[in-house]
């Protein structure tokens, strides 16, 4: 997976055609936009680092992706959380979240782990 992305300050206000991760992170998809698992992935992959990224960027950081391309061939949406925490360690140098991905064969395929985090998108029902 191939992601392509940079940063900018918050010069005040909520960036246009972004979404708040967590206090003034904030991520802004590519234009030429993405599917909606990918950006959930992404916007994920984020937040993994989130209290890290207000420590270090306390006036605010927005993360502009401008593309993510990745092979058709054993693709995963789960990659792009990880192309995006892995980008965040490369640009930051946060130490690792813990996010990770190993092939079982025993269990089918790609196994992904999100450190302390176990299911991410599941919601509790009560």
């Amino acid at each position: 997976m191939n992601l392509r992305a940079d940063t900018a300050p918050l010069d005040g206000g909520i960036p246009p055609h972004s979404m708040q991760i967590h206090r003034k992170v904030w991520l802004a998809l590519p234009a030429s936009g993405l599917h909606w698992k990918d950006a959930a992935w992404l916007a994920f992959g984020v937040s993994l680092n989130a209290h890290a990224l207000s420590e270090l960027a306390p006036d605010g950081v927005l993360i502009r992706t401008s593309s993510l391309d990745y092979p058709l061939s054993d693709y995963r949406s789960e990659a792009a959380a990880l192309a995006m925490d892995g980008w965040l360690h490369e640009r930051f140098g946060l130490e690792s979240s813990g996010a990770a991905v190993t092939y079982d064969t025993s269990r089918g395929g790609f196994v992904f782990s999100w450190g302390g985090t176990a299911d991410p998108f599941r919601q509790e029902t009560t």
